[in-house]
């Protein structure tokens, strides 16, 4: 199969910091990451756009080995192709835009992580993976639901995200854990669809085992939305929300990932200029970290 040439190709722009451990080419890569530095539809505190970056950079605060999956990033060959060079303005355009960067990466058969950025690119990775996988089901991980048609005039917002979604995942299949904000009609919603997942803080992720079970050879993307850790250890992000998740928690859910098809992923909304301890991309570099592990199997 002819390699696609990266070096050429205009829309991705690797200048600048590499995430630990990663190669900027794709030979003998299953995984690729790809930052997307927008935040154009951010409604309360913007600065997702430096998120990529202060990934990349910050990343180096942490060990490559993976205690939990007993695996190392020094053992695996993946690449960081840096980002897509964002037109300022028009949303539905950078999402297109995400579609067919992550068109390119699935044609040179590389799983696909994408570093935002804000929510709403997510509609994008996702317009590009269903072609390959119609049976695809989705995980969010996020403290919103997302699911509102429009928000201050803007369909594509990162409001809006899994409503877009939602309307061209063929599966229809969405699990949303840890949802604990939205519109009495977002819930109504999810509650009515069986969407919401319950997830007990400190626990086994059981409920998200249950809802899989019928689902065992279907691929599954993996949206994760850094608010929906708690604020405490999470301050880094547009708009936080009181309640949230802990590191355990994440482990728990990816504990239950390490035997299912997953096929690609996203890490969204870290604002890392709102938190100058640094914590914040710490912790989106470890959930970074599990996730091309996890990928590359």
């Amino acid at each position: 199969m002819t390699k696609y040439n990266f070096k050429n190709q205009s829309l991705f722009n690797n200048n600048g910091a590499i995430f630990m451990g990663a190669q900027r080419s794709i030979d003998q890569c299953k995984v690729s990451l790809l930052g997307v530095p927008y935040d154009g539809t951010c409604c309360f505190r913007p600065g997702a756009r430096f998120g990529p970056s202060a990934v990349r950079e910050d990343s180096y605060g942490i060990e490559t080995y993976c205690p939990q999956l007993n695996l190392d990033l020094e053992d695996i060959k993946f690449a960081d192709l840096g980002s897509l060079d964002v037109p300022i303005g028009d949303t539905k355009l950078i999402i297109d835009n995400v579609k067919n960067a992550t068109d390119i990466l699935l044609k040179n058969n590389l799983k696909p992580l994408i570093i935002g950025g804000e929510h709403s690119i997510t509609s994008g990775v996702i317009k590009s993976i269903i072609k390959n996988y119609p049976d695809l089901i989705m995980i969010q991980l996020d403290a919103h639901a997302d699911l509102r048609n429009e928000w201050l005039g803007n369909k594509y917002s990162h409001a809006c995200t899994m409503k877009r979604c939602l309307e061209i995942l063929p599966s229809k299949k969405i699990f949303q854990i840890g949802i604990r904000s939205g519109t009495k009609l977002e819930f109504i919603e999810m509650r009515n669809t069986k969407r919401l997942i319950p997830h007990n803080s400190g626990e086994n992720a059981k409920y998200l085992e249950e809802a899989l079970n019928n689902f065992k050879e279907n691929p599954i993307y993996l949206t994760c939305d850094l608010d929906w850790f708690d604020p405490s250890i999470m301050p880094g992000t547009g708009t936080p929300e009181p309640g949230g998740y802990f590191w355990r928690d994440f482990a728990a859910i990816i504990e239950v990932l390490k035997s299912r098809k997953l096929i690609g992923a996203d890490v969204v909304e870290l604002s890392p200029r709102l938190d100058n301890s640094g914590i914040s991309s710490i912790l989106a570099a470890k959930v970074i970290r599990s996730l091309i592990m996890l990928l590359d199997n």
